[in-house]
């Protein structure tokens, strides 16, 4: 999935941590959302100007950035 058109960081928007499409709702939030035992429909129901693919999109990120996480190992 390509979240680069939906996952927006601005430096003056909450912190510059990644927003869903320039709102002040962060892909964090979302992440908690889904840890805690949320399920799609019911963030989607809290919050109607989210989509679908907002949600995928933060998923996504998530995934992209362990996927450049890096250790050292002393």
């Amino acid at each position: 999935m390509h979240y680069h058109d939906i996952i927006t960081i601005e430096p003056g928007k909450r912190s510059g941590k990644p927003c869903i499409r320039g709102m002040r709702i962060t892909v964090y939030d979302i992440l908690e959302y889904l840890a805690g035992g949320m399920t799609e429909t019911e963030i989607l129901e809290d919050f109607s100007e989210l989509t679908l693919a907002d949600i995928k999109a933060c998923l996504a990120f998530a995934a992209d950035r362990e996927k450049k996480l890096f250790v050292a190992s002393l």
